[in-house]
């Protein structure tokens, strides 16, 4: 096992959600199985892509439906095709565990992960959204554009910051995640080739290899995944260092979370609340907390205002909602 902080340097880094180093990688293979939003933004699935990665290109917080990927999967190494599959750690065991043995021609990748939230959360969201907005077409989860006065918002764009975000904050708090995720097996066992990750506090453990812009982690831990390190490390910019500095700031590597004292009652409520009374009820308190509050960080996100702020590290990503103002 080797540890890496890397990142690929170019202007697909700006679209991915730490270093870009994932579309490198996917670049060696005919065929690629990631997650991309539904067509609707309500959820995600599993797609098959030969070609252009973009649509799976970005953390998409959600549970993904992995439908007959494993099935496809199957038949592209029976075809002899090499093959990529990208996802959670439970993810990956389960298609290990469906195929029975290993095929050299599978290369399998999987991010290190916190915990996936409610389908129905996040639907319930968009929504919400879209009630006030009109309809969702796009979502980027880990925007992080440095400067918003050069993005060009316009008025069918929404960012929020994601300390701002009351679904980003539900997911971070561990309040909205399957009960599977507070015991998460896949992190005692592990059967990827390669694992990678933001690179949590790289302006501590390498300030060399920060410049804002997303950093990744990579953990090679099979020869397969060391070799495919080995053969693109050429095209990145990269360090390497030891694992307890890698996983520091990381500790969904090897730890699951707590579950909170109040996960019951919030999933009850989620399924008799609406979003809006969800929200004051978890997230903003009492209405004079609310009101000091709002004060306080008033136009910390906007619908049409190009002055949104400079981004000073690649913690300050937000969600970025693209909307059909027209329908």
């Amino acid at each position: 096992m080797k540890v890496y902080a890397a990142y690929y340097d170019n202007k697909i880094r700006l679209n991915s959600s730490s270093g870009g180093v994932f579309s490198r990688i996917a670049s060696k293979f005919d065929v690629v199985y990631g997650v991309a939003l539904t067509a609707d933004c309500y959820g995600c699935e599993f797609v098959r892509i030969e070609g252009d990665i973009s649509s799976i290109r970005g953390s998409k917080y959600l549970q993904a439906k992995v439908g007959e990927s494993f099935k496809s999967v199957k038949k592209d190494l029976l075809n002899g095709k090499s093959v990529l599959f990208s996802g959670t750690g439970c993810q990956i065991n389960g298609l290990s565990l469906f195929l029975g043995k290993e095929y050299p021609n599978l290369f399998l990748l999987d991010v290190i992960c916190h915990g996936v939230p409610s389908p129905k959360l996040w639907k319930e969201y968009v929504e919400y959204q879209e009630k006030k907005y009109g309809k969702v077409e796009s979502v980027n989860f880990r925007c992080k554009d440095e400067s918003w006065q050069n993005f060009g918002m316009k008025e069918n764009h929404l960012y929020i910051p994601r300390i701002k975000d009351p679904f980003m904050t539900f997911f971070l708090s561990d309040l909205s995640l399957r009960p599977s995720c507070y015991a998460c097996q896949a992190k005692n066992t592990r059967m990827s080739d390669m694992t990678i990750a933001d690179f949590w506090g790289i302006e501590e453990i390498a300030p060399e290899m920060d410049d804002g812009k997303g950093t990744s982690l990579i953990i090679t831990r099979t020869n397969k995944g060391q070799n495919l390190f080995d053969s693109i490390e050429m095209d990145l910019r990269w360090k390497e260092v030891n694992y307890e500095d890698g996983v520091r700031h990381n500790v969904s590597e090897f730890s699951s979370v707590a579950m909170p004292q109040q996960r019951d009652s919030f999933f009850t409520d989620m399924n008799s609340m609406s979003f809006k009374s969800l929200s004051n009820k978890y997230i903003y308190g009492p209405l004079w907390k609310r009101i000091g509050r709002k004060i306080k960080h008033t136009m910390q996100y906007t619908i049409s205002n190009p002055g949104g702020g400079q981004r000073v590290n690649n913690a300050d990503y937000g969600l970025l909602f693209v909307f059909n103002c027209e329908e």
